[in-house]
Parts: structure tokens; sequence; C-alpha cells
């Protein structure tokens, strides 16, 4: 007696697991590449946010130590000076039409 196994249940018996594995594989690829991608973003994005810092903490240093602070001295008095000008001329021009308003005051009242 010789057992015939019939071809369709080998077929679903071996084929249906092995294709099952191969999805479960490929899926476990994908989730492991997506994890991947992301850690490098990440990484990236780390070393652009320290590259960042460095690059300000450079500047500032480079403004701290490249202009004298003998001209940063003289720049100060300078718009200090300029900006008392400034005030001077608006009390000025504030004194002159607080003046004006009084004088056109008077006058309505004399008429």
């Amino acid at each position: 007696m010789s057992m015939q196994i019939d071809p369709q249940w080998w077929f679903t018996a071996i084929e249906a697991p092995v294709v099952g594995a191969l999805f479960w594989m490929l899926h476990g690829l994908r989730r492991e590449l997506h994890a991947r991608i992301q850690r490098g973003d990440d990484r990236d994005s780390d070393a652009l946010t320290r590259t960042r810092e460095d690059l300000a903490q450079f500047k500032l240093e480079v403004a701290r130590t490249y202009v004298p602070l003998s001209l940063i001295r003289d720049l100060d008095r300078r718009i200090s000076d300029h900006l008392i000008r400034i005030e001077e001329k608006l009390e000025d021009v504030s004194r002159t039409g607080i003046a004006a308003a009084q004088a056109v005051r008077r006058m309505e009242e004399r008429e």
C-alpha cells in the first residue's frame, strides 16, 4: 500500500506557512528599516543642533574679541550724544507746540 498525498495538500501544508513566514520577515525588515531611518534622522538633527550652537558660541566669541573695547565705548558715547541731541530737539518742538497752542487759546479768548 503506497500512500499517495495529494499535491494540493502539499501546497497548502508547506506553501502557506512559508508565504506567511516570508511576509512576517518582510514586515520585520520594513519596520527595522523605518526605525533605522528615524534614528539616522534623530542623529542628523542632534548633530545639526550641536553645530548651530557651536556656531552661535563662535560668533559670540568673535564679537567679544574682535572689536576693541575702546571702539565700543567710543561708539556708545557717540550714540548717547546723538540721542541727547534728538531729545533736545524733541523738547524744543514740544515747547514750541505748547506755546503755539497757548497763543491760539489766548487769541480765541480775546475774540
